[in-house]
């Protein structure tokens, strides 16, 4: 398991757990914690033995959002990191899931701030959990800045439009209540166990057929902008296939037998 000194990366079982670790700073992204979550990905998406991934934060909160004077390289520790980003210019946005997807689920478990570029990092998140005290929003326009990390593109398909434009618009700071209301995570729990339930999840996800799990994620993004017709027709050749898996030849047998399947990736 890599980590650098701003993301630890710990297993849970199945389940990939990477938290953002620079507590001091409400989270805010950094040169390290980027490299640190672009690794994490690659991690999972690598090792078949992880079937999901929780994303959360050290000390009370998610994400405060981006550094800039880290990330400018100013007064900032880590500078050898700086030699990934020359080498893949593209590295902070797939870090932040702007660029990439991770085949695994992904649940992020959400306490305290969680605005700016922790919101953006949230859409591309697959299940959303948040304690009842957590503080959502995109604050950019606030500071005459743009959420360039996919808001205004993801934000509408995630959520009703004329909710997506007033957190756009506005800069104003939303509830876990409301951010509920809206559709933007799922679920609103007591402060200091959305962690739990976030592990909660993962383990039923893992408790699943893999092959099956990732086909499902994939087919729901792949579709998300196609017609019904073109739709129905990618998810036929995405799912069609599963079913000629060993694993779900298994589901079918332990089914029968009344026991838990034994997945194996085949």
């Amino acid at each position: 398991m890599g980590g650098t000194e701003h993301l630890t990366v710990q297993r849970e079982g199945a389940t990939l757990v990477l938290t953002l670790n620079r507590p001091d700073a409400k989270n805010a992204l950094s040169l390290p914690m980027l490299v640190g979550l672009y690794d994490g990905w690659v991690e999972a998406d690598e090792d078949d033995a992880i079937r999901s991934i929780v994303l959360t934060g050290a000390g009370g909160a998610f994400c405060a959002g981006m550094d800039l004077k880290a990330l400018a390289g100013g007064g900032m520790a880590g500078q050898h990191y700086r030699d990934r980003l020359k080498a893949d210019p593209d590295l902070h946005w797939k870090a932040m899931l702007r660029h990439h997807r991770p085949r695994k689920p992904v649940i992020s478990a959400i306490e305290g701030y969680c605005v700016a570029g922790g919101t953006e990092i949230l859409q591309g998140t697959d299940i959303r959990v948040a304690g009842e005290s957590a503080t959502f929003g995109l604050f950019e326009v606030r500071r005459g800045l743009f959420p360039i990390g996919g808001s205004t593109v993801r934000l509408q398909r995630q959520i009703p439009r004329t909710h997506a434009l007033e957190m756009l618009l506005t800069g104003r700071p939303y509830t876990a209540s409301e951010a509920a209301a809206i559709g933007l995570i799922g679920h609103v729990v007591p402060d200091g166990t959305a962690l739990a339930r976030a592990l909660e999840i993962a383990e039923r996800i893992n408790a699943c057929g893999p092959l099956a799990v990732e086909a499902v994620k994939a087919s729901v993004y792949e579709t998300a902008e196609l017609t019904e017709t073109d739709g129905l027709a990618a998810e036929l050749a995405r799912g069609w296939p599963v079913f000629d898996t060993a694993d779900a030849k298994e589901g079918a047998r332990a089914f029968a037998e009344k026991r838990p399947p034994v997945y194996k990736r085949a």
